[in-house]
């Protein structure tokens, strides 16, 4: 039977007609076709590990094994399996000081579904989020809530985390602050002081409301809080402030901290009247977590001396990746190189400026822009990262997010190898 193939342009939602793909994945597809090709490129796009690299924690591997081979195949409760929700109130308490208990707590296949669950138990169309830039996916949430999106471009002296201050303008317009903290791109954090005072903020604020208006919500995205590093602290709204507990809804999960990306178990914690509305709709939707992956991350969280000892681990790798490319880039600094680097502190992320706008390639090409910068580096210095502008910052921005975790620590040798020979042939 012949196919039916049509010219005619269908119509769908109008939500659907202007949804925006990942500005990530995009990218990075474009890098692997050159690898495919043959190119020798440092794909360092993509917030997630190679397995070969940085593998999942044996005990949570051998646990889920073991799950589907007692075939816990089936359907698993909505708001997850009993034992995890106790597990993770039980790691909360001992690991964060925050005593959630779990009914409170709601199980799902990833962050991703929590985001998306919490924006639509919070968020009417019409509605006005309001978000730093740069930050991970907020831009594509609001679109996907119908909602209006107020953005707030921080700053590098502040290393791109936002102030109460800069916050403060915009606070009476928003029915919910997104925040994230250790920061998707920039693997920065709050410090103790400028978290208090945007909780400050938000009490105020919503102290104004009283009880006729919708509270302002904070979404507190802590996905990589267990990956710091040094004398980086993480700091959350509800044990600074525990006033916030009736307005704070965290975002959280193994997915990071385990390097178990693919896994997809996530949890959210918050007030339970809004964890319950969230559950309904993550009901409808489908988006739990397998049930043999839940029951393997109980049976692995449970066991303390192998999680500590696997976060020693990862976060060792990590770090010692990051070090070496943020001292790379220092010494290019040094030498005369129009690059600049924040030290690390946290998640698997570097933040690198490259200012670059104005100079000459070999073949007499100028830089202009961002966009030129990005494809001088993947072509020139061989690495592909991420452009902040692909978070929702100006299009101007020359800082770009690197992320270590699909690569080795002899590759950062090449890395600050091909950048040098890269920014040298610069006129």
């Amino acid at each position: 039977m012949a196919s039916i193939s049509t010219t005619k342009k269908l119509k769908v939602s109008r939500m659907a007609e202007n949804l925006i793909g990942s500005e990530i994945i995009k990218l990075a597809g474009e890098i692997n076709e050159k690898i495919k090709s043959g190119e020798k490129i440092y794909n360092l796009t993509i917030g997630d590990f190679n397995p070969a690299y940085f593998p999942i924690p044996d005990g949570l591997k051998s646990a889920i094994v073991e799950a589907y081979t007692n075939n816990e195949t089936n359907y698993p409760p909505a708001d997850g399996i009993p034992a995890l929700r106790q597990t993770v109130a039980s790691f909360l308490q001992t690991n964060c000081g925050l005593e959630y208990a779990p009914s409170e707590i709601l199980i799902a296949g990833g962050a991703r579904p929590l985001i998306y669950s919490l924006f639509c138990a919070l968020i009417d169309a019409g509605d006005t989020i309001l978000f730093p830039v740069p930050s991970w996916n907020n831009n594509h949430y609001t679109h996907l809530s119908s909602a209006q999106q107020l953005l707030v471009e921080t700053k590098a002296e502040n290393n791109f985390m936002p102030t109460a201050a800069e916050l403060k303008p915009h606070i009476s317009k928003a029915n919910l602050l997104a925040l994230c903290s250790p920061l998707n791109p920039t693997g920065t954090t709050f410090s103790k002081e400028g978290l208090t005072e945007i909780c400050e903020l938000i009490l105020a604020e919503n102290r104004r409301r009283g009880d006729n208006e919708k509270p302002l919500y904070l979404m507190y995205d802590q996905i990589y809080w267990t990956l710091t590093f040094g004398d980086t602290v993480h700091y959350n709204p509800v044990s600074l402030c525990p006033e916030m507990r009736d307005y704070t809804i965290f975002v959280d999960g193994l997915s990071k901290s385990f390097a178990a990306t693919g896994i997809r178990v996530g949890w959210g914690f918050g007030p339970q009247q809004i964890i319950d509305k969230m559950k309904s709709i993550l009901g409808h939707v489908g988006a739990w977590a397998p049930r043999a992956e839940q029951i393997a991350s109980a049976k692995f969280m449970n066991n303390s001396n192998e999680v500590e000892s696997y976060l020693n681990h990862i976060k060792a790798e990590i770090f010692n990746r990051l070090r070496a490319i943020h001292a790379g880039i220092q010494e290019l600094k040094r030498q005369g190189a129009p690059i600049d680097s924040i030290a690390p502190q946290a998640a698997l992320y570097l933040t690198v400026q490259f200012d670059l706008k104005g100079k000459r390639r070999q073949n007499g090409e100028q830089i202009k822009n961002t966009v030129d910068i990005t494809r001088f580096l993947l072509e020139e210095a061989k690495i592909g990262i991420v452009p902040f502008s692909a978070f929702g910052a100006s299009a101007e921005s020359t800082w770009y997010r690197i992320s270590v975790g699909t690569c080795t620590l002899k590759d950062t040798e090449g890395i600050i190898s091909n950048l040098n020979n890269a920014l040298s042939s610069l006129q």
